[in-house]
């Protein structure tokens, strides 16, 4: 099978619809099931148990990207992430008087 992953010079990395940082979302969360199934399997937990975990938790990661690439967009949870770093407004707790007052400069040190 031949995949193509980036279709051009300057645009944004994608592969099955997935863009950006959905993607390393996408396989960041298949990689933590896998590896938690394996902790698991590891520990002795029944394997029924390990593969129900494991699919579950794989079909949610990639349910969930997919929507969330679906809703949010190419740059949508970046602009989420810097809409939650501003201030929703800036308080001025001097009074009004001390803005307006001009204070001349010096020329002495």
């Amino acid at each position: 099978m031949n995949y193509n992953i980036n279709k051009g010079i300057g645009r944004t990395v994608e592969f099955k619809g997935l863009k950006a940082q959905y993607l390393f979302i996408f396989a960041g969360g298949l990689l933590g099931t896998l590896t938690l199934v394996m902790i698991m399997y590891m520990a002795g937990v029944n394997s029924y148990i390990c593969l129900l975990l494991g699919s579950g938790g794989a079909s949610l990661i990639v349910w969930q990207t997919f929507s969330l690439n679906k809703k949010y967009g190419e740059h949508g949870l970046m602009k989420i992430g810097a809409r939650k770093r501003h201030p929703r407004y800036i308080i001025c707790r001097k009074p009004l008087h001390r803005y307006l007052k001009f204070t001349s400069k010096s020329n002495g040190l």
